[in-house]
Order: structure tokens, then C-alpha cells, then sequence
């Protein structure tokens, strides 16, 4: 980020003071930051801090006499290679959405070029509700780029998704967005994530525990790594990480179908889905009444995808994921073998471990006997330690 201009954006919410570490995290990076407050931010946080930080005057209104002499809002708008707004609340997202100019930070983000990103951060209800919802789906549509929000502790007291992201992931999304060189720049990679469902009929469905978080995580950090990403997901309620192509799929033959078509010039598989082993030989095509003491449910195989995969010629690294109850190593170095996988991420699962939890633990084994423990940590985390040893271990670009 050496020479980037970033023009950081902060709205009124309390998450607001994490936006202070945001701007060291930035300049750590090497970028100038040129902070910018909303009339509520400043119920929450001073323009000192932010002054002292980015060792820049803070710009906190439209109406400011002298910036706007040589109309200074256009030549803020000019200056920035990024608009990061961050936390960014309900209320801002809102007049975004219809196109307000009544303040300086809407105002810039109407009249910039930049790319403009934003990070949410609001009480999980406010982010679930449907106005807020509509909105955040215009901005999309309209090429704002969304961080976040992660799940967790929220000040009111309450847990869900509505949490702003870490400043420290958020700079690392910044700097990939700015384009960042990293071990996997130049290169495509696939990841899969989330459950599949198997169709009994038109409402019911075969389904696991997978929340999709993992992979997300793991996507997310290829992304920060320089890479091209394409996210082949299932069912799952997760934002789609910055600068990351999200396919979604429901069954195990529609992930297949994608993850053969979107190979091709990929150097890298990242297999965490947890994909169905069996679906139903038949689905009924109406609901099945519930006349019977009992129902029967028969079941097939489905396809393979690693396998399939990795019998392919020209096939990428791949890398698999295990989650087991019982013997993880075992299992897990019989898979890499029976599989002809490169790597393995192996995790225990069961209740209150890794399905839908916010960290994780992995051990990862890979071809010759290597193996490696990555500890109990936030998935965030644990995914870019992943990457950094996928990175060690993959081929290098030729």
C-alpha cells in the first residue's frame, strides 16, 4: 500500500474506536490515510486521536470554509485510491443507498472514482432487518464492496452477526484490494465451502452441520494473499469476502459441475465443503404426507469430487479438509493417500467443536510424512496460517 492514498471513512457507531488502530494498521502498510468523520462519529470518537495517527487534519463537514474555497470535497474525492468507510452504521448505509449528499463522507462517496468499501457494524437485528438488507443489496449491486460484518459479541450485550471486522483483517483486505503482492499474486485458485443439500422432495433435504465459516476464512485469505478467487459455495448465510467471485451451488453434482468447469487454469484446490456422501436414489416430486409408521429412506454414493479431481490430468494442488470425531491423524493420512490429495487440514469435530464455531484447530498433514498443529484460534486466523503453509508447499508459478 506505499503511496496509497486511503480515505477512511467513520460513521457514527461504538465501534467507531476501533477505527483508530484501522489507521495505524494502514500506515503500517505504508498508506496515507486522510480521515474523514460523520457528525454522529463524533459522538463517539475526537478528531485528535485520528490527527495525531494519520498526521493529517480530519475532515468532518461539508461546509468547512476553507477546504471548501478550492472546493476541497472533489479534491478529496480526487486524491483517494480507496474509500474505506469504516465502521460503517445502518443509518449511513441507508442514505448511501438512495444517493444523499448531505454530509462530506456521502457527498465524496458520490463524487469519487475510487473503489468504495464498507465495513458494517450495527446490532444483529439492525443488520437482519429488511430495509437495511435492501439496502446492502443495492450497494452490491452497484460495485460497493462489503467487509464483513463478522459474528460475535456485540456492546449491546448480544451475539450475532452485525460485529465490524478486526482492524487488522480489515487493512489486510484493503492492501489486496489495492493490490497487494503476495505468495499467490498472478495466480487462480478454487475454493469450496458449506454444506450441500441432497433433495428428498420439494421441501426436505439430506444436509450436515457445516456452516461454511472455514472456508470463507480460507477464501478470504488467498484473496489477502494476492490471489484470484473463486468461492464455489453451498447453502450458507455468510457475506461474500471483498474481491472474491462466489458461485453458489446446493447439491454435491451441482458443486462438482462447477468446480470441473471453473478448473481450468487454476493452480490451487481448496476443498473445505463439507460435501454429502450420499443423496436419495429417488426424490419425490410432492411432499412426502406422513402416513406410515416408518419411512425408508434409501440412499446412493455420490461423486467424488477430490477424487474426480485429482485423477484429472493437469490437475492443481489439492488440498483437502477432514472432520472426524475419532482417530482425526488416522483418518485423516488415510484420506490424503486413498484421495492422492497434496495436503490435508484435519479437525475434530462434534458438539460445541467447529461446526459453527468462531475458531478452529487443525492439524495438517501433507505428502512424505509433513505434518504440522495449528492451534486453537479465531478461523480467521487459523485460515491465513493455512495459506501461508499451502504457500510453502505449492509449486511455484512457472
Amino acid at each position: 500500500m506505499r503511496g496509497k492514498h486511503v480515505l477512511l471513512g467513520v460513521t457514527g457507531g461504538i465501534a467507531a474506536y476501533k477505527s483508530a488502530e484501522l489507521v495505524r494498521r494502514l500506515g503500517d502498510r505504508g498508506a496515507e490515510v486522510q480521515v474523514v468523520l460523520t457528525a454522529a462519529a463524533r459522538e463517539f470518537v475526537g478528531a485528535t486521536t485520528f490527527q495525531a495517527l494519520s498526521g493529517r487534519p480530519v475532515r468532518d463537514s461539508l461546509w468547512d470554509p476553507a477546504a471548501e474555497a478550492a472546493m476541497g470535497h472533489i479534491e478529496l474525492a480526487r486524491w483517494a485510491d480507496l474509500v474505506l468507510i469504516a465502521p460503517a452504521s445502518a443509518d449511513f448505509l441507508a442514505r448511501l443507498a438512495v444517493g444523499r449528499a448531505d454530509d462530506l463522507l456521502c457527498t465524496l462517496c458520490l463524487a469519487t472514482a475510487a473503489p468504495v468499501v464498507a465495513a458494517p457494524a450495527m446490532n444483529h437485528q439492525m443488520w437482519a432487518n429488511a430495509a437495511t438488507q435492501a439496502n446492502v443489496a443495492t450497494l452490491v449491486q452497484r460495485g460497493v464492496r462489503l467487509l464483513g460484518p463478522a459474528v460475535g459479541d456485540q456492546a449491546c450485550g448480544e451475539q450475532g452477526p452485525g460485529r465490524m471486522l478486526e482492524a487488522a483483517e480489515i487493512a489486510e483486505l484493503a492492501d489486496s484490494l489495492l493490490g497487494g503482492v503476495g505468495p499467490f499474486s498472478g495466480r487462480r485458485v478454487l475454493v469450496t465451502a458449506g454444506p450441500t443439500r441432497e433433495p428428498i422432495d420439494p421441501v426436505r433435504f439430506v444436509s450436515n452441520r457445516s456452516s461454511g465459516k472455514m472456508g470463507y476464512a480460507v477464501a478470504q485469505a488467498l484473496r489477502a494473499a494476492g490471489a484470484e478467487v473463486v468461492l464455489i459455495s453451498g447453502p450458507v448465510a455468510l457475506p461474500v469476502p471483498a474481491g472474491v467471485r462466489c458461485v453458489g451451488v446446493e447439491s454435491a453434482a451441482q458443486m462438482l459441475a462447477v468446480v470441473q468447469r471453473e478448473l481450468p487454469g487454476c493452480a490451487v484446490l481448496v476443498a473445505t465443503a463439507a460435501v454429502a456422501d450420499y443423496r436419495p436414489v429417488s426424490v419425490a416430486d410432492r411432499k412426502i404426507k406422513k402416513k406410515t409408521e416408518q419411512l425408508t429412506l434409501e440412499l446412493t454414493r455420490t461423486t467424488d469430487i477430490l477424487a474426480t479431481v485429482a485423477a484429472g490430468a493437469n490437475r492443481p494442488f489439492i488440498v483437502g479438509f477432514a472432520a472426524e470425531t475419532d482417530a482425526v491423524e488416522q483418518h485423516a493420512r488415510d484420506k490424503l493417500e486413498r484421495k492422492n490429495l497434496d495436503m490435508i487440514a484435519a479437525n475434530e469435530v462434534g458438539t460445541g467443536k467447529a461446526f459453527d464455531c468462531e475458531d478452529n484447530a487443525l492439524l495438517v498433514l501433507w505428502r512424505g510424512g509433513g505434518r504440522a498443529e495449528l492451534a486453537r484460534a479465531p478461523k480467521a486466523e487459523l485460515a491465513a496460517a493455512l495459506v501461508a503453509l499451502i504457500a510453502a508447499h505449492c509449486p511455484a508459478k512457472s
